[in-house]
C-alpha cells in the first residue's frame, strides 16, 4: 500500500516547489484572463509556465508517494535537469514580460511580470539545494557537457519564439538555418533524455562517439548558419522598415543572429570537450 510521506512537503526543497507551483498558476491566470493574443511570445509565456507548473506538481505528488523510486530513470538527473531548463525560461519568460506587456502599464502584465520573477527565484534556489544536496547525479549532467546540452536546447528554443516575426518563409538561406537550428536541437534533446532514461547500454555504439559526431556536425552547421543568418536578414531589411511597435522585427533579427553565434561557440566549446574525452581518456 502506498502511504503519503507529508514530510517530503516541509522541507525547504517542498516548500520551494509549492511556492513555485502557486506562483505559477497566478501567472498563468493574470495573462489568460487578458485574453487570447496569436504570437509565439504569448505562447511561450503560457506554455512555460504550465510546464513548470505541471511537472512540479508531478514531481511532489510521485515524491509525496514515494513513487519516484519505482521509475526506470535517474531520478535526480530528472530533477536536475528540470531544474535548470525551468530556470531558464521562467527567467527569460519573465524578460520577455518586462520587455514586451508590462510596458503597456496594465496591473495584471505588471503583477504577472513580477510574480514571474520571483518564481524565477524560486527555480534558482530549487537548483542550488539539489546540486547541493543530490551526489547521485550521472557524470554527464553534473559535467559541463552535460549543461551545455542543456544550454544548446534553451537557446534554440528562444530562436524558434523568434521566427515568427522573421522572414524566413522567403529565403532559402534562412530556411536552412531553421533546419540547422532545428537537427542541432534535436541533437541536445536526444542526449538529455538518454542520460535520463539510463539508455546509454541501448545504443549500439558508446554515447561518447555519438556525441562527437553529432558535436562535429553541430559545429559546421552553425558555422553555415552564423555566416548565412546575418547575409540574408540585414540584406533584405534595415532598422528603418522596424515600425515603432513593441514586437520590431529588426530588433528579432538581432536577437536571432546573436542566439546563433551564442550556440555556435557554445557546440565549438562543447566539441572540445568531446574531443578531449574521446581522445586523451584513451591514452
Amino acid at each position: 500500500m502506498v502511504t503519503p510521506d507529508f514530510k517530503t512537503l516541509m522541507t525547504r526543497l517542498g516548500i520551494t516547489r509549492i511556492l513555485g507551483i502557486i506562483s505559477n498558476c497566478i501567472c498563468f491566470s493574470l495573462m489568460a484572463s487578458m485574453g487570447v493574443y496569436n504570437f509565439s511570445f504569448w505562447t511561450w509565456c503560457l506554455f512555460t509556465w504550465s510546464f513548470s507548473f505541471c511537472t512540479t506538481f508531478l514531481i511532489l505528488i510521485l515524491e509525496l508517494f514515494s513513487l519516484n523510486q519505482r521509475l526506470p530513470i535517474s531520478w535526480n538527473d530528472f530533477t536536475a535537469a528540470f531544474s535548470i531548463v525551468a530556470t531558464l525560461m521562467v527567467f527569460a519568460t519573465s524578460v520577455i514580460m518586462s520587455v514586451f506587456f508590462a510596458k503597456f502599464g496594465y496591473a495584471k502584465f505588471i503583477a504577472a511580470t513580477a510574480i514571474s520573477f520571483f518564481s524565477f527565484g524560486l527555480h534558482c534556489d530549487e537548483i542550488i539545494y539539489i546540486w547541493k544536496q543530490s551526489d547521485e547525479i550521472s557524470g554527464f549532467l553534473s559535467s559541463i557537457p552535460g549543461l551545455l546540452k542543456i544550454i544548446e536546447a534553451f537557446v534554440a528554443c528562444v530562436i524558434f519564439i523568434c521566427l515568427d516575426f522573421s522572414p524566413y518563409p522567403f529565403y532559402p538561406g534562412l530556411q536552412w538555418c531553421v533546419a540547422v537550428y532545428s537537427i542541432c536541437f534535436i541533437f541536445a534533446m536526444f542526449f538529455i533524455i538518454t542520460t535520463i532514461g539510463r539508455l546509454q547500454s541501448w545504443l549500439p555504439v558508446p554515447i561518447d562517439k555519438v556525441m562527437l559526431v553529432c558535436n562535429v556536425l553541430a559545429v559546421v552547421m552553425y558555422m553555415t548558419a552564423v555566416i548565412i543568418w546575418p547575409v540574408y536578414s540585414f540584406r533584405n531589411f534595415s532598422s528603418s522598415d522596424c515600425p515603432t511597435l513593441a514586437f520590431c522585427p529588426w530588433k528579432l533579427i538581432i536577437v536571432i543572429t546573436f542566439m546563433t553565434c551564442f550556440n555556435f561557440v557554445a557546440y565549438i566549446v562543447d566539441l572540445v570537450y568531446s574531443l578531449r574525452q574521446h581522445f586523451f581518456s584513451q591514452s
